[in-house]
């Protein structure tokens, strides 16, 4: 009995091969790449951090400074005055029905279009005058860090050509600020609570924020902080006004 020769296995077309090959040589590539990608994620988050912890730094230094000067004080029978804010967070709670021109261009100045509309407002003689001019139509008070941050990461927008877009990466804000050294949401807290720079663009970069009405309501609209209303300067009590509002 003859014995059968074994087949031998058909070389693969040579189209095959060069598929396979472009194939192998295109998923390396994309490894290459998505650990080229992971690489500087990781180094940026690494720079959001160190910023974080700067600035973290910088805050606990200043709140330690002002409570050693304020012990310092009360040990020789005096006051202590901190500095007076930078920064206002202004609050519109009344419509502007039959009111005057000048009332109304103003509020658009200040970027208060909508009623519980708010925005941050550095403080200066101009600003000051135009608070005072349209005081019955809003409140107003400095905020302290837990505000600016509760209000940028709880309701920050950015304003790219005119959209409102959530802030929901870094890359959003280093896109469009990053010129000014600002390109994490720790950036553009900083700048704001500080007053930096670049307050301004840092400040034009965010959506006015839309708060709710405060939980239990106003108290009276047309009637002044300081008698007992809502309207006007409330100073540090505009922190507890953001918080039924968020």
């Amino acid at each position: 009995m003859v014995a059968k020769t074994p087949k031998t296995a058909a070389a693969a077309p040579e189209s095959f091969l060069k598929k396979q090959s472009v194939l192998k040589k295109r998923a390396a590539s994309a490894l290459r790449l998505k650990a080229s990608v992971a690489k500087k994620i990781a180094a940026k988050n690494k720079e959001y951090f160190k910023r974080a912890e700067k600035y973290a730094n910088e805050y606990k230094a200043q709140e330690k400074k002002d409570i050693f000067l304020a012990r310092q004080a009360r040990a020789s029978n005096q006051y202590y005055v901190p500095a007076e804010a930078k920064v206002v967070l202004v609050i519109r709670i009344l419509g502007t029905y039959g009111v005057s021109p000048k009332v109304r261009k103003i509020l658009q100045l200040l970027r208060l279009r909508q009623i519980n509309n708010a925005t941050f407002l550095r403080v200066n003689k101009a600003t000051s005058n135009m608070l005072v001019q349209v005081a019955p139509y809003i409140t107003w008070g400095a905020p302290n860090l837990k505000t600016v941050s509760d209000l940028i990461y709880k309701r920050g927008y950015a304003k790219l050509s005119g959209r409102r877009i959530a802030l929901t990466t870094n890359t959003i804000i280093e896109t469009t600020l990053g010129q000014y050294g600002i390109i994490c949401i720790e950036d553009l807290i900083h700048e704001i609570f500080t007053v930096g720079r670049h307050f301004k663009q840092a400040n034009s970069f965010l959506w006015p924020f839309k708060l709710n009405t405060p939980n239990g309501g106003w108290v009276a609209k047309k009637i002044g902080f300081n008698e007992g209303g809502d309207a006007g300067d409330r100073k540090t009590e505009i922190n507890k006004l953001v918080r039924k509002m968020c």
